[in-house]
């Protein structure tokens, strides 16, 4: 039996809404099981996932990479996702994105990355739980892709322990924006949402595009976000004006690479 399975890349964070907010995108990896003598590479990520549910004992496993490494858009994630759906599959059992989720976290350690992978959409994520929360965003993404890497563990180890009271509050009033602006579908409400103090100033020297994209938006442009620990940035484009927003971003980072994406309603899955 031969099993096709395609995961999107992600976004975390959205801003404010640290560890716990998490987007699909339509740029997506796949994975091909098939019958072959020989043993796997248990060692590999995907395969490690596809084994929580079968043997791959005379399996073929072939990875379609299309999503960067260490760019911030949840790469490992999406491999973590493609092995629980092909093992799940393969070993006839029918769970949900819940059941799936809990499986995984310890492979890949970051719900709000795994949680859209998995179910796709817009997704919350606290305490173990998942709550898929819209199919899109009041905004849609253009990625700055810098050829620059970012370890995630690297990245986090960058975070201080604490935080001035100030900045505490600034992140609760731009996370609770965010909820707002899901819940309404609201683009205003997410452009003033689009700023954080938790993470992004002790990322920012790693994605120095974020401050300089800030400093002068693209026209259109409703806002700037770190993807995840970055370097990737996404600049919220306002319905219909993305081509234009990647139009402008493309001479100003020439060294990047610039990309409309959207949210995808779908997460992984057979194919």
């Amino acid at each position: 039996m031969t099993i096709r399975v395609r995961a999107p890349a992600t976004t975390a964070n959205l801003g404010a809404g640290f560890d716990v907010a998490g987007a699909a995108l339509e740029l997506w990896n796949e994975l091909e099981v098939g019958d072959a003598p020989g043993a796997a590479d248990e060692g590999h990520l995907g395969v490690r996932a596809y084994c929580l549910f079968a043997s791959p004992a005379g399996r073929s496993f072939e990875f379609v990479d299309r999503i960067p490494r260490e760019r911030g858009l949840g790469s490992s994630a999406a491999v973590v996702a493609l092995g629980l759906v092909a093992g799940a599959t393969a070993a006839g059992a029918g769970l949900d994105v819940h059941e799936l989720l809990a499986a995984g976290l310890e492979l890949e350690g970051h719900a709000d990355n795994l949680a859209p992978a998995l179910a796709g959409g817009v997704c919350l994520t606290w305490d173990g739980n998942i709550e898929r929360v819209a199919d899109d965003l009041p905004a849609v993404p253009v990625a700055v892709i810098p050829e620059t890497r970012v370890n995630t563990a690297a990245a986090r180890r960058a975070l201080p322990e604490s935080v001035p009271r100030e900045d505490a509050v600034f992140s609760v009033v731009h996370a609770t924006l965010l909820g707002a602006s899901l819940a309404r579908g609201d683009a205003r409400l997410f452009a003033a949402a689009a700023d954080d103090r938790l993470h992004e100033p002790y990322r920012a020297a790693h994605a120095p595009q974020l401050a300089r994209i800030r400093d002068d938006l693209p026209r259109g442009a409703l806002g700037a976000t770190l993807s995840g620990s970055g370097p990737t940035v996404l600049v919220w484009a306002a319905r219909d004006t993305e081509a234009g927003v990647a139009a402008e971003l493309r001479p100003r980072f020439p060294d990047c690479r610039v990309e409309p994406l959207a949210v995808s309603a779908a997460g992984a899955g057979i194919v």
